[in-house]
């Protein structure tokens, strides 16, 4: 390793460190929010409690450990996938406006997880069919674009495809809607729609964190490769990288870990498309600091989110909308931002 190379990486860590230690104080003080209000000394006395073993069963450590640290910690997940599947989607299709529900994924993933819930199936299965709606509905996207190509401009044709296929999964969720019963089915499919962190249990962070963890360790591992992705495909081929496979296998990794967490938070759109943009504006497009970045962004951010959806009203406001209504603006001053390619 060179001097040069180990000063980067020591700038790496020290910034990860930094990010963490960031979402570690932002994770405290989302702990004290809600309708039972806590200190910050509280909070700390409850998660210190939990990792010494010595809990006494208090109103504080109850509200911390059984209600808001399960969904604090699906806040995290569900935003570092989320932006983690946007920053490799990009990467991988070469192209800056796709993102997990540009692509039709949320929508497949979404479809095929209302089809579970209107089934009444258990969690392990809603998130089977999530994952293999949204990978159907991402690789009917791909081979669309292929078709027709050369034709027209190929990112044009691949965000249209997109469109396309999100509409016939959106008009699928619809037809599921009208038929579920009104008094059992429908309330649990509407609430999952508009998308929220409420109903999470520790069983649904078993569940989902696995299929994340094992979506994400390909990136990891593969991170030098992936930035080869970038390149024209025949520069990518020459330098010795199987395009088709390595582009599958993170296909198939990315869409893992978005339909695991959409089976469990329902549809959070914005995450995965402005979250790679903001990370690739801090640390460049090199992918094995844009990953870090985009999963420590991603998580704070959703996890932010959250807070603001439960304590900003009396009412708590579902996630999904509320990020609409922030993640919209937010990619529009991306837009007039940008100053350089996204590669």
């Amino acid at each position: 390793m060179t001097l040069a190379g180990g000063a980067s990486g020591m700038r790496t860590g020290l910034w990860a460190a930094a990010g963490l230690a960031a979402i570690f104080l932002l994770f405290c003080i989302a702990a004290t929010v809600g309708q039972y209000p806590l200190s910050i000394s509280e909070v700390l006395a409850a998660l210190g409690s939990l990792v010494s073993g010595t809990e006494t069963g208090s109103a504080a450590e109850t509200v911390v450990l059984n209600i808001r640290l399960p969904r604090l910690a699906a806040a995290l997940l569900v935003g570092l996938a989320l932006a983690a599947s946007g920053a490799t989607y990009q990467t991988v299709f070469r192209n800056p406006l796709v993102a997990p529900d540009i692509l039709g994924v949320s929508a497949g993933a979404g479809l095929g997880a209302v089809t579970a819930i209107f089934l009444s199936l258990p969690v392990l299965m809603i998130q089977a069919f999530a994952f293999v709606f949204g990978l159907v509905a991402v690789l009917i996207v791909y081979f669309m674009s292929k078709l027709v190509r050369g034709v027209h401009d190929p990112i044009l044709v691949l965000v249209l495809s997109g469109v396309v296929i999100g509409a016939v999964m959106g008009a699928g969720i619809s037809v599921l809607t009208y038929l579920a019963d009104p008094y059992d089915q429908l309330p649990a499919i509407t609430f999952w729609l508009m998308g929220s962190l409420a109903g999470i249990t520790f069983d649904d962070l078993m569940a989902a964190w696995p299929p994340v963890l094992a979506g994400i360790v390909p990136l990891i591992l593969l991170r030098w490769r992936i930035n080869l992705m970038a390149l024209d495909e025949e520069e990518a081929r020459a330098l010795g990288v199987e395009t088709g496979r390595l582009r599958a296998v993170l296909v198939v990794a990315a869409t893992l870990m978005t339909s695991s967490v959409v089976a469990i938070s329902g549809t959070v759109g914005w995450v995965g498309l402005i979250i790679p943009h903001v990370a690739r504006f801090l640390v460049g497009p090199e992918f094995s600091r844009l990953l870090p970045a985009t999963v420590l962004i991603g998580a704070g951010y959703l996890l932010l989110v959250d807070t603001v959806a439960r304590g900003s009203t009396g009412i708590e406001i579902p996630i999904g909308i509320l990020n609409a209504f922030i993640g919209a603006p937010l990619f529009l001053w991306i837009l007039a931002r940008a100053r350089r390619s996204w590669r």
